[in-house]
């Protein structure tokens, strides 16, 4: 069986992947920025599509893409972040895929060496969270002690020299406390750990980690905690702290202290679904209203969540609750109007409110007008005409 998965895994180092030619080095310019995160979702897709089919090929595929991605996009203007989160997205969906192939040591072990490489080729920085990831994609113990042993070395000296002052840097340290943790080395990393005068935060939450699997959960949450810098995201202790309770089965608390902190997403619509994702044993209308306690003055900012919810009431009621973008409410009036002609009426009425307010971005006179329009038809469906448009008039008449 092992030759078997060598042998398919080896040959498809020939395989024609279409990403290939794609991402050949320095193949987008300075404003690729949108081809590259599409040139990016086409690899991942061709790679799921080949784990599918043959995960040892599928692995071997997500190799050549690490390997290649970097120096395809190292020209490309990344200041938005757009890009960065897109590299580090496909570094954590491809993570798995080369961690669970089964293949023989040998060919993993390859596969490593080139991974190795490929992190340090990764200037500027895009797969560098590859190596926090080091001892999963080992798969053994025995490969990750190896690991260990070779990164351990370089990253003492580093520590050493910067105890005396001197800036050091190895972009294998994440890998060797990788490796050191999944080769069950803890004792040595908390040692390793002490060496360094100004740990990092990516470094810190294997002292954290090692805690944790002792069974000491209170202690490793106290540890990061504690040790965080001033510049560490709140929501990047929130979300370690999470991880620690969530592995000991202390889900009500982990939701509770942590959850809405660690989760925060770009909108508060994926917010709201990334927590529910993690926590499906809630109801949605209990994880609504925690969510919406959590930002006081802000709850307007909820009511395109309570629309995905077809919690329509409550929706109406956080639009006039405080500034909601006017433009959303209008998007939902338009789309309401046969549905909930009665929910489309008040959001377009509240659209009209928040604009005379004086809130919106770039707000133009034909969103005034689509407002009081769909106001004015949404009173027709439902019946209630004369009592929007007095409403509506109310509110113009306000002003800012």
């Amino acid at each position: 069986m092992a030759r078997k998965s060598s042998t398919t895994s080896a040959s498809s180092s020939t395989t024609p992947w279409a990403f290939r030619s794609r991402l050949r080095r320095s193949a987008f310019g300075w404003r690729g920025t949108s081809l590259a995160i599409q040139r990016i979702d086409e690899a991942l897709a061709e790679i799921a599509a080949a784990s599918r089919r043959n995960p040892e090929l599928a692995a071997e595929g997500a190799v050549l893409f690490l390997e290649k991605i970097s120096p395809a996009i190292r020209d490309v203007d990344s200041s938005s972040g757009s890009l960065g989160n897109a590299t580090y997205s496909a570094v954590r969906t491809l993570i798995p895929i080369i961690a669970g192939a089964r293949v023989n040591a040998s060919l993993r072990a390859k596969w490593l060496e080139r991974l190795f490489q490929a992190l340090q080729d990764d200037d500027p920085p895009y797969i560098e969270s590859l190596g926090e990831h080091w001892g999963a994609l080992c798969a053994t113990p025995e490969l990750a002690s190896h690991w260990a042993d070779e990164l351990l070395p370089i990253t003492r000296s580093v520590f050493q020299e910067r105890r005396t002052g001197v800036y050091g840097f190895f972009s294998g340290t994440g890998a060797c406390f990788s490796a050191l943790f999944s080769a069950g080395r803890h004792d040595e990393l908390l040692k390793l750990l002490e060496l360094d005068p100004r740990p990092y935060w990516t470094y810190l939450i294997w002292g954290g980690r090692v805690l944790a699997a002792r069974g000491q959960v209170d202690e490793a949450i106290a540890y990061v905690v504690q040790r965080a810098g001033i510049n560490t995201p709140q929501s990047e202790v929130a979300r370690c702290a999470e991880e620690f309770l969530l592995q000991a089965g202390r889900r009500t608390e982990a939701y509770a202290r942590f959850a809405i902190a660690a989760c925060q997403a770009n909108s508060n619509l994926a917010t709201f679904r990334a927590i529910a994702k993690k926590y499906p044993e809630l109801a949605p209308e209990r994880l609504l209203s925690d969510l919406i306690a959590s930002t006081p003055g802000s709850e307007g900012k909820w009511f395109a969540t309570a629309k995905s919810l077809k919690l329509f009431d409550r929706a109406v009621k956080l639009a006039w609750r405080s500034p909601c973008d006017p433009k959303t409410l209008t998007r939902a009036a338009r789309d309401h109007l046969v549905s909930h002609p009665d929910f489309a009426a008040q959001a377009a009425m509240a659209a009209i409110h928040w604009i005379a307010a004086g809130h919106g971005y770039e707000v133009t006179g034909n969103d005034v007008r689509d407002a009081y329009r769909y106001a004015q038809e949404a009173g027709q469906r439902s019946g209630q005409s004369e009592a929007v448009e007095q409403r509506m008039q109310q509110l113009l008449d306000a002003g800012p």
